[in-house]
């Protein structure tokens, strides 16, 4: 299977850059989110080669990855993988059911 290019939802990258913020602001330092930011940028490069070793959801073509507390939603296409959410699994369930059902 052919490497493919990954391409960021403007809703996952607002909720990635929040995150990301929110710990800078939390920590009063830039550590913990450098971190993150490494972790991402290798389970990303995990899912553009491998796409397919992650587990489905129920939402159609969607899957599913774990970093530490977050989840990496995407979708596998031709050519790409699009992130569609970057969700803190500890915040609210609901929220992440409106946006996976909107992104059929």
């Amino acid at each position: 299977m052919a490497k493919r290019n990954i391409i960021w939802t403007r809703t996952a990258d607002i909720q990635f850059v929040g995150i990301l913020e929110y710990w800078v602001k939390r920590n009063k330092s830039n550590t913990y989110s450098k971190k993150l930011v490494k972790l991402v940028s290798d389970r990303t490069k995990q899912i553009a080669d491998e796409p397919l070793i992650y587990k489905a959801t129920d939402f159609k073509d969607i899957r599913v990855t774990s970093v530490g507390n977050f989840s990496i939603y995407y979708k596998v296409k031709s050519k790409e993988i699009i992130i569609t959410a970057f969700w803190d699994n500890r915040q609210n369930l609901k929220e992440l059911l409106e946006i996976l059902n909107h992104k059929k």
